[in-house]
C-alpha cells in the first residue's frame, strides 16, 4: 500500500494492540484476583509491569530501529507481545504471569517508539499534526475496546480466554502490517552522525516530557483502578 492515509489506518491498528494488551489486566481484575488469590497491590504490580522496561529501551529504542529496519523491528516488538501474553495465558502460576507481562511490555515500549516514527516518516511535511493526532487517539481506541469486551469474555470463559483474545488481535496486527505496510518512497536516509540539543531545546524537551509523564500516570490509574472501584461500589 502506497496511500500515506491507508498505512496510517494500519499504524492505528497495529498500535491499538498495545493499548488493548495493556488494559486485559485491569479490565478483568476481580477474575485475576479471583483466580490467583492475589491482592488489588499484587494487580497494580502486574499492571506496572507493562512499562517497566521502557526504563531501559524507550531510550535506545530508535537507534534498534535504525539498526534493524522499521517493520522488522515492528515485528519483533509485536513478537514479544505475543510470546508474553501467550506465557500469561497458558500458566496459572503468578510468578509467569510477572515475567510474561514484562516480556508483552518489552515489545509495547518498542513498538510505540518506532511506530512513531514511522508515522512521522509517511507525513513528513504533510498533515503530520493531524496524523499525529489519529496515531496517538489509538490508545484510548484500544483501552475502550479491551473496557468493553474483555470483561464479558472473562466472565463467560475465564481468565485463559482474555489473554489468547488479546493474542489474537496482535496476530491480526502482524498480519496487517505483513500484508500492507511499505516504507514511504521519498524516506530521507538518516544520518549516522550524532544530533546534538542546545540547551533551550533540552530544557523545552525535559519538561514536555515531564508533563506527558504526569499525564500518562493519572491516565493509568483511572483506567486501571477505575473498573475495580465501579466494582466495589455495585
Amino acid at each position: 500500500m502506497r496511500n500515506r492515509w491507508g498505512i496510517l489506518a494500519i499504524l492505528f491498528v497495529v498500535r491499538l494492540t498495545m493499548a488493548f494488551q495493556f488494559q486485559s489486566v485491569a479490565a478483568v481484575a476481580p477474575l485475576l484476583g479471583t483466580k490467583f488469590g492475589v491482592s488489588l497491590a499484587d494487580i497494580g504490580l502486574l499492571i506496572g509491569l507493562y512499562f517497566t522496561p521502557g526504563v531501559a529501551i524507550a531510550l535506545p529504542g530508535g537507534a534498534i530501529g535504525q539498526r534493524f529496519g522499521d517493520k522488522r523491528t515492528v515485528f519483533a516488538a509485536l513478537a514479544l507481545m505475543l510470546i508474553g501474553n501467550l506465557a500469561m495465558a497458558l500458566s496459572d502460576s503468578w510468578t509467569v504471569q510477572m515475567a510474561g507481562r514484562l516480556i508483552a511490555g518489552a515489545g509495547g515500549v518498542l513498538l510505540n517508539v518506532q511506530m512513531t516514527k514511522m508515522v512521522a516518516d509517511w507525513f513528513a511535511g504533510r498533515e503530520i499534526a493531524t496524523a499525529m493526532a489519529i496515531f496517538i487517539n489509538s490508545w484510548p481506541a484500544g483501552i475502550a475496546l479491551s473496557l468493553l469486551t474483555l470483561p464479558a469474555i472473562g466472565t463467560a470463559w475465564g481468565v485463559s480466554a482474555v489473554y489468547f483474545s488479546v493474542a489474537a488481535l496482535i496476530g491480526l496486527g502482524i498480519i496487517l502490517l505483513a500484508a500492507g505496510y511499505r516504507s514511504p518512497p521519498n524516506a530521507a536516509a538518516v544520518s549516522g552522525a550524532p544530533s546534538r540539543l542546545d540547551r533551550n531545546a533540552t530544557i523545552a524537551v525535559i519538561v514536555a516530557g515531564l508533563l506527558w509523564g504526569i499525564y500518562n500516570i493519572g491516565f493509568a490509574m483511572i483506567f486501571s483502578f477505575g473498573p475495580l472501584l465501579l466494582v466495589e461500589r455495585g
